[in-house]
């Protein structure tokens, strides 16, 4: 099988992008939230990465987009079950990153010196 041809591998950067990472990471609270809540708490992201990325993982089944009926509308977004097992993992990366990024930081500095 090649490489490029592997379904995995799309999944794997729908899941790995920049912003996919951090989206799932926020929605792995359990709670519901605005888009704009999101945009704001990511601060950086455009609304169309935003979009782009919510979209891209409401289609993998990572998250759950509810609209309410109301005026305004209102849009929330959760994670799916499927979300909550691949958030639990980003999670889990990202602490370990937190508490080895001593170990990381000395050795990249023992690279850099040599």
């Amino acid at each position: 099988m090649q490489v490029t041809m592997c379904p995995e591998r799309a999944i794997m950067e729908h899941v790995t992008s920049r912003w996919a990472v951090l989206v799932l990471q926020l929605l792995s609270n359990g709670e519901a939230w605005r888009f704009s809540e999101l945009r704001r708490e990511l601060e950086i992201v455009s609304e169309k990465m935003l979009t782009q990325t919510l979209r891209t993982l409401e289609r993998d089944g990572f998250v759950h987009r509810e609209v309410r009926p109301v005026i305004p509308p209102h849009v929330e977004y959760t994670l799916t079950p499927l979300g909550k097992g691949a958030a639990n993992h980003l999670v889990a990366l990202a602490q370990w990153i937190k508490a080895n990024h001593p170990e990381v930081a000395q050795a990249q500095q023992h690279y850099d010196a040599s």
